[in-house]
C-alpha cells in the first residue's frame, strides 16, 4: 500500500511520524510524495490548544474532501486522542487513533502486495532530526491538558533503544540530533535516576555518531549540576538550552502551579551561563493567565529585561477544557491579552536584538539547511542555516554568500544582525 503522512504540531509529533512510517516499512508499505498516487493517508494531529485543534480539524476535513474514491484518510495524535468522536463524525474519515498508535496503524493498512513499486520517497532525514527520549507528563500545571492527552506518567526509552535510534537516524543524514519529550528533565525518573538525561547524553555522545546533540524543554528547578557540567564538557553538545518557563511573577506561576522561586531560576540561569559562557538560552511565555494584573505583566517585563534570554516565544492564554485554569475566575479579556502580547513580543525582540548583535565577529560553524541553486535577487549564490544558537523551527537563519550542500559544517564569521536573523561570510 502506497501512504503519505501529514504532520502537524510539534517537534514530538514528528517523531511519531517517524514511528509510523518505519512501522509501515518494515510491513511491506512504502511512501509516496505525490497525494493523488497515495491509497492511505494518514493525518497526525495537535491538540495542545485551541487553535491546534481547529487546525487539526480544517486539515482532517480538506483532506477527506480531497481525497479519491477508493483513498483512505485516517486521523492520528493528540487531537484524535481526545476528541475521537468529533474525528470521526468528519464526512470521508476512515478512522481514528490515538497517540502511539503506529502498531494499530499498521494493522489497518493490513498485508502489503507482494509486488511493490520502487518506493518514491524514503525514510531519509535532513541536517536535523529529532530524539523523543521519553513521553507523558506528571506536571501540575493548571492551564495545559498534555497529561490528559500524553498519560500522567513519565515513560522513557531506554538507553539502548535511544542509542540505535540515534544510530540510524545519523546513518540516514542527520548530522544534529535534537533531544525532545515533554519534560527532557525527567528522564529516567521512573527509574529513580535523577542524574538519567546527563548519563543518556553522554552515551549519545560516545556512541551515536551525531555532531550536535541539542536538548529541548527542559522543567525549571531539574536542570541538574551533573547536567550542566555534562553539557559544558562535552564537545557533541550544543550549547543551548530551552527551559519553558511561562512567566516571571511568582503570584501567577503559583496560580499556574509551575516553579516560583524566582530565585532559583535566577541561580540556575547564573550556574549555566557559569559554566558555558556563550550559551544561548531560549524561553517561552504565556501572558493573560487568569487574574493577571498589569503589576504581574510589569513583573514578567522586567524579569525579561534583566534575565537578557537569545531566544523566546510567547503565546495568549487558551482556556482548554478539562484543565483548572479554565473555570478560574477573573479571566482577562482577548483585547487585554492580545495587547500585552504585542508589549511582550516587542520587549523580547529589542533583546533578541541585543543578543544578535553581540555575536557579530564571532566564527562559528554553520550547519547548512539551504538547497543547492539559490541565489540573491542580484543572481549571487547564497545558503542558509543554523549555528549552535538557533534550533529548527523556532529560532531565526545564519545567511551566508557562497555555496554548500545540505548538512554540511562550514565555518562562516558573524558580519551582521538583523533581529532575529544573523548575516554571516564563509571562512575558506
Amino acid at each position: 500500500m502506497r501512504y503519505q503522512i501529514v504532520t502537524l504540531g510539534c517537534p514530538k509529533n514528528t517523531t511519531d511520524s517517524d514511528r509510523i512510517a518505519l512501522t509501515l516499512e518494515a510491513a511491506g508499505h512504502h511512501a509516496v510524495s505525490d497525494r493523488a498516487r497515495a491509497d492511505l493517508v494518514i493525518l497526525n494531529t495537535c491538540g495542545f490548544i485551541d487553535d491546534a485543534r481547529e487546525e487539526s480539524k480544517q486539515a482532517a476535513e480538506i483532506l477527506a474532501a480531497e481525497s479519491r474514491g477508493d483513498q483512505q484518510v485516517i486521523v492520528t495524535g493528540c487531537w484524535s486522542q481526545i476528541e475521537r468522536e468529533q474525528v470521526i463524525e468528519i464526512d470521508g474519515i476512515e478512522a481514528a487513533f490515538g497517540i502511539e498508535a503506529w502498531d494499530q496503524i499498521a494493522a489497518h493498512a493490513g498485508e502489503a502486495e507482494l509486488e511493490r513499486d520502487i518506493p518514491e520517497t524514503s525514510l531519509q532525514v535532513g541536517p536535523s532530526a529529532y530524539l523523543k527520549i521519553s513521553d507523558g507528563c506528571a506536571r501540575p500545571c493548571t492551564f495545559c491538558n498534555i497529561p490528559a492527552i500524553k498519560g500522567r506518567q513519565f515513560r522513557s526509552a531506554t538507553p539502548d533503544s535511544l542509542v540505535t535510534e540515534a544510530q540510524t537516524l545519523v546513518g540516514r543524514g542527520a548530522k544534529e540530533i535534537v533531544l525532545v519529550a515533554q519534560d527532557s528533565t525527567a528522564y529516567g525518573s521512573e527509574w529513580g535516576d535523577a542524574d538519567g538525561l546527563a548519563r543518556l547524553i553522554e552515551r549519545l555522545a560516545a556512541e551515536s555518531g551525531a555532531e550536535w546533540l541539542r536538548l529541548m524543554y527542559a522543567y525549571p528547578g531539574f536542570v541538574t549540576p551533573s547536567l550542566i557540567e555534562v553539557m559544558a564538557r562535552t564537545p557533541q553538545v550544543c550549547h543551548y538550552l530551552d527551559i519553558p518557563l511561562q512567566h516571571g511573577s511568582p503570584s501567577v506561576l503559583r496560580r499556574m502551579k509551575r516553579p516560583h522561586n524566582m530565585g532559583m531560576v535566577r541561580g540556575t540561569l547564573e550556574r549555566l551561563r557559569s559554566a558555558m559562557p556563550d550559551i544561548a538560552i531560549r524561553t517561552t511565555f504565556i501572558v493573560g493567565f487568569p487574574g493577571e494584573t498589569e503589576a504581574e505583566f510589569g513583573e514578567l517585563l522586567d524579569f525579561v529585561a534583566e534575565a537578557q534570554f537569545d531566544r523566546a516565544g510567547a503565546f495568549t492564554y487558551s482556556p482548554q477544557a478539562g484543565t483548572p485554569a479554565a473555570t478560574m475566575s477573573e479571566q482577562v479579556p482577548d483585547q487585554v491579552k492580545q495587547q500585552r502580547y504585542d508589549e511582550l513580543m516587542a520587549t523580547l525582540a529589542d533583546v533578541s536584538a541585543g543578543r544578535n548583535a553581540l555575536q557579530i565577529g564571532r566564527r562559528l560553524p554553520l550547519l547548512v539547511e539551504s538547497e543547492p541553486g539559490q541565489t540573491t535577487e542580484d543572481g549571487d549564490p547564497i545558503i542558509a542555516g543554523r549555528t549552535y544558537r538557533e534550533a529548527a523551527e523556532v529560532d531565526g537563519l545564519v545567511f551566508a554568500l557562497g555555496e554548500a550542500s545540505p548538512g554540511e559544517l562550514v565555518d562562516v564569521r558573524i558580519t551582521d544582525a538583523l533581529g532575529h536573523d544573523l548575516w554571516a561570510e564563509l571562512i575558506d
